[in-house]
């Protein structure tokens, strides 16, 4: 399933009892249609407040009726999960895949975008999904800041830590990207082969202090070398950010 949400209504996307989360609402209608308890995996676990337009998730279903094809089994499917779960939830594609597929393990890249609404006035039709900064962004210096940020290193500076003390947070970015949208919005992307948790958020803060003149751009290779969280301490705020593709 290709699902599109938005996260601001959900306490992040894994499932956890006694909260409303987005693996928690798409449970609850998928286990209609299984005769068996249904184990959602998912490509990229959001946190609280980060949308997706693009998330791949994938389970095991034991249909409950056979009476049905499986098109129009997956049709049932798809149109109940989005009449009962949107416009907060929608699925926009669902099919069968080969058992060997695994949509976190067989992806190969995932794409967010972080979106900043850069302009003086509060836009309250835009606060839902975007970071208003007033100040005027340097977005040249940005785009140099990012620059170091591609090919294979240790992000450690950018992640938060893990309890387990082997966890590894060594990542592949493909590509990084500033562009200037219209009504002042800016647009960061960056393409990774993985991501750790609130490493696109704390890259994102980081860009903004270098933007605003309070850090240069040089400074980022030392900050990512440092292997160091605290050099740093602005983290961006999950509205703003959407994962976007899951590629295989």
């Amino acid at each position: 399933m290709v699902v599109a949400y938005n996260g601001l209504g959900f306490h992040g996307f894994a499932f956890q009892p006694d909260q409303r989360t987005v693996a928690g609402s798409i449970l609850s209608v998928l286990k209609n249609f299984s005769s068996t308890k249904v184990d959602l995996v998912v490509a990229g676990r959001t946190d609280s407040g980060v949308h997706a337009k693009g998330q791949v998730i994938h389970c095991d279903l034991v249909p409950k009726d056979s009476t049905f094809s499986t098109d129009q089994y997956l049709n049932k499917i798809q149109n109940s999960c989005n009449k009962m779960l949107g416009p907060e939830i929608v699925v926009r594609d669902i099919t069968i895949v080969e058992p060997s597929f695994h949509a976190r393990h067989s992806a190969v890249f995932r794409r967010y975008i972080y979106q900043i609404l850069n302009c003086k006035v509060p836009d309250p039709f835009l606060a839902p999904t975007t970071w208003h900064i007033q100040h005027l962004l340097d977005v040249s210096s940005m785009r140099l800041a990012s620059d170091p940020l591609i090919g294979e290193h240790d992000f450690s500076s950018f992640c938060k830590k893990q309890s387990n003390p082997t966890a590894s947070y060594v990542r592949k970015v493909l590509d990084v990207n500033w562009s200037i949208k219209d009504k002042n919005i800016i647009q960061f992307e960056i393409k990774s082969t993985s991501f750790c948790q609130q490493m696109v958020r704390s890259i994102v803060g980081l860009m903004v202090e270098v933007g605003m003149g309070k850090l240069k751009a040089g400074d980022v290779t030392s900050i990512l070398r440092s292997k160091d969280r605290s050099t740093f301490s602005t983290i961006a705020p999950p509205q703003g950010l959407f994962l976007m593709e899951v590629g295989y």
